[in-house]
């Protein structure tokens, strides 16, 4: 499993991400819940040495952030993910940067391409393996008017151990 450093978002935002989550489930449709904690990923490799954590608690005045979760994203082709967009700022996209150069000399082998500079979505996931026979339903639930939120921490998670670490703040 892949190891990962995310943003984590304030109780209210998410609450709101949870009940979305919740919705999709009551509709039959694979949600995130309960399992997970609502995230946005700015980095990803096989394996994240835990000594980054001291070298990104330098981005602790940058929180709290406040974000948009914007429109509905679906990745993939038959059996996607269904996510909403975090509109991207230029404090979020100099933040990611930040983020994914603190944290190369730490990556192994190195980060996944979708979370380079210029090639990463930032994006909350609410589903995965939305088939197409779900996916109107999905998007029904999970759209809606732009959610004002919050970013209140920094974590690293270990998804071979499926630990969280917090960094900063969360």
């Amino acid at each position: 499993m892949v190891h990962s450093i995310e943003l984590v978002f304030d109780g209210d935002t998410e609450a709101s991400i949870r009940r979305i989550w919740a919705e999709l489930a009551a509709a039959g449709v694979p949600s995130q819940a309960p399992a997970a904690r609502p995230h946005v990923t700015l980095v990803v490799a096989e394996r994240i040495d835990p000594r980054v954590d001291a070298v990104l608690c330098s981005v602790a005045d940058r929180l709290p952030l406040s974000c948009t979760l914007g429109a509905t994203l679906i990745f993939g082709h038959s059996h996607g993910v269904l996510a909403r967009l975090v509109v991207p700022t230029v404090v979020l996209l100099t933040l990611h940067e930040q983020v994914y150069r603190l944290s190369a000399p730490h990556l192994t082998p190195g980060p996944l391409p979708n979370a380079t500079p210029g090639a990463w979505t930032p994006h909350v996931t609410l589903a995965r393996r939305v088939g197409p026979d779900q996916l109107a339903r999905a998007q029904r639930i999970a759209g809606g008017s732009a959610v004002a939120g919050r970013f209140v921490g920094l974590r690293r998670w270990d998804g071979g151990a499926r630990t969280e670490h917090p960094i900063v703040g969360g």
